[in-house]
């Protein structure tokens, strides 16, 4: 016999689900932007516009940047289905956070102090939106459903 799902298991699993893609979209957006940076670096500044176009296309990152690009796609259509879109846009903002920390490895960029600010903010407002629920659309209790402060301070 099977025991029947409560809800809270199911927001639990959902929660889960939201996050695994996320995370995924994220990362995924980081190597997008890495592998143009990567892809742009190799072509020569001197040339002309059409120049540059079939060298790019001949660049490999390029053609890694459109792969990731696309399963960012269907990434993005499994976390739709599961999450606000209020909830999980707001949390891709963390991949401005992975591409400056990769961009500072791979590029040598600097990071101001004004930079780092930012980012810090952009960390503070995700974990505040984390704090909320995944789908609040066609909920008839949000309420029961956001975690008390005993779930959160855990």
């Amino acid at each position: 016999m099977t025991q029947p799902v409560t809800l809270k298991s199911t927001l639990l699993s959902r929660r889960q689900l939201v996050w695994l893609t996320l995370t995924l979209a994220i990362a995924m957006d980081t190597v997008v932007q890495l592998c143009w940076k990567f892809a742009i670096e190799q072509v020569p500044e001197t040339v002309g516009l059409w120049q540059s176009v079939a060298a790019i296309l001949q660049e490999p990152l390029f053609h890694v940047a459109l792969i990731v690009f696309c399963m960012q796609f269907f990434n993005w259509m499994i976390v739709l289905a599961h999450a606000d879109l209020s909830y999980a846009q707001p949390v891709t903002a963390l991949s401005y956070v992975t591409v400056s920390g990769a961009s500072v490895v791979l590029f040598q960029d600097q990071l101001s102090l004004l930079r780092m600010a930012g980012l810090a903010m952009i960390m503070v407002g995700v974990w505040v939106i984390s704090r909320t629920n995944v789908r609040t659309a066609g909920l008839a209790s949000v309420q029961d459903e956001e975690p008390s402060m005993s779930e959160v301070s855990r």
